[in-house]
């Protein structure tokens, strides 16, 4: 078995043990937001707890309380929630490596961007991860901290210019992609380096019979409350991959800044709810208008005259498949079966832009796509769906032996 077949199971295998770990995360994280906002403070419980609430599920009752600081004493046993979010981090970072480093010519990198080499390209998005979070550590830690929205609209900004920074850099599906992990490396650094420590001081002090200090528990709320606005908008951008029209246009960089607003307004609708504040109905106008000016900005580019297109320039890797002397017959069977969907123009009913904005009209298209080609048309039946462009078995043969004569089974 050649190891892109190996890689593209690799990838699948990660990729749903990162969607498991974040239902989890993000599960546990909203059950929390949502039981701290509805807590009952008044009459005080006889406990000597900030608040308290019943709930029902499963067939029994709970009795839940919350201690602002600490209890009197340590319970014997306590629950740690934070293993939800490490695995959440850790195996998006695993995709990230196995799909965006491992595949790089093909993901990470496009030439009419920035022209990069696979390491340079690498190193870009390591330490974009590492960067961001220390300059957010830094504005939280300064005297900014003490003024929430102050903070926010600046932690906005920031965000706004790595939108923009990332679609300078990467192909549009990488950079909104490195939004997405951009900002959960901030949520999990918080659970990590923030909210964890700051619980651990808290019981040291109560196993040493000290009074815990308030300021650690403010802090690590301040911090819990941004990673539960920054969630939404983290799913978009993890799923937006899968959607041209987000990450393949003139303003990706700016729906990726939107969809941050839209993570304000929903949570805000729920936030309240759950404090007994009401239904906040505006929210969702809100949210409905800056997601018909996120549509609306996908298709303004086909609104405007065309302008021609610029020639493609091939990674090395690409023009290894355009050199081989099976390419002029595999080009002219991808032309004839898939081109009618993958090309700037579709010509297929029902059909506005490219899937996932693969181009499959041109010669040096067809060169970059060709590990995509591979596993979708050669080694599976995937492409064309339904076979409806009818590719024969021999076509499907010939497209096999172009791709591992230039690989040896080894991209």
């Amino acid at each position: 078995m050649d190891t892109t077949i190996l890689l593209h199971w690799a990838e699948f295998a990660v990729r749903w043990l990162h969607v498991i770990t974040a239902i989890a995360w993000i599960g546990s994280s909203f059950y929390f937001i949502a039981l701290d906002l509805g807590l009952k403070r008044k009459p005080r419980p006889a406990s000597g707890a900030d608040g308290e609430e019943w709930q029902v599920h499963g067939g029994g009752f709970y009795h839940i309380q919350k201690y602002m600081v600490a209890p009197e004493a340590l319970p014997e046993h306590l629950t740690w929630f934070k293993w939800e979010s490490y695995a959440t981090w850790l195996s998006g970072m695993a995709l990230l490596i196995v799909l965006y480093w491992m595949g790089a010519e093909l993901y990470l990198i496009d030439w009419t961007v920035m022209e990069l080499t696979t390491w340079q390209a690498i190193t870009i998005s390591a330490m974009s991860l590492v960067v961001g979070w220390v300059v957010y550590d830094m504005l939280c830690k300064s005297p900014l901290g003490k003024n929430p929205t102050a903070l926010m609209l600046l932690f906005f900004g920031l965000l706004i210019v790595m939108s923009w920074g990332y679609t300078q850099v990467f192909s549009g599906r990488a950079a909104l992609l490195h939004l997405g992990a951009f900002t959960a490396t901030i949520m999990t650094a918080n659970v990590a380096l923030i909210i964890i420590p700051n619980q651990k001081i808290v019981v040291a002090d109560l196993k040493a019979g000290r009074t815990p200090d308030a300021t650690y528990g403010k802090i690590a709320k301040l911090r819990s409350t941004h990673n539960n606005y920054l969630t939404l908008p983290v799913i978009f951008l993890m799923l937006s991959n899968h959607y041209p029209l987000a990450f393949a246009g003139k303003w990706n960089w700016l729906i990726a800044s939107l969809v941050f607003l839209m993570g304000v307004t929903i949570r805000h609708f729920f936030n309240t709810m759950h404090a007994r504040g009401g239904m906040k109905w505006w929210t969702w106008g809100a949210t409905t208008a800056i997601f018909a000016v996120i549509v609306w900005l996908s298709v303004l580019p086909l609104m405007q005259e065309d302008t021609p297109l610029e020639e493609t320039q091939l990674t090395p890797g690409a023009a290894r498949f355009a050199a081989h002397a099976d390419f002029p017959d595999v080009a002219n069977i991808v032309l004839g079966r898939c081109s009618m969907c993958h090309a700037q123009q579709v010509f297929w009913d029902g059909i506005a832009v490219a899937p996932r904005s693969v181009m499959l009209d041109s010669d040096a298209a067809i060169a970059t796509q060709a590990r995509a080609i591979y596993l979708q048309s050669g080694v599976s039946h995937a492409m064309p769906p339904g076979n409806i462009s009818f590719m024969e078995e021999a076509e499907r043969a010939a497209i096999r032996v172009w791709y591992r004569a230039v690989t040896g089974g080894t991209l």
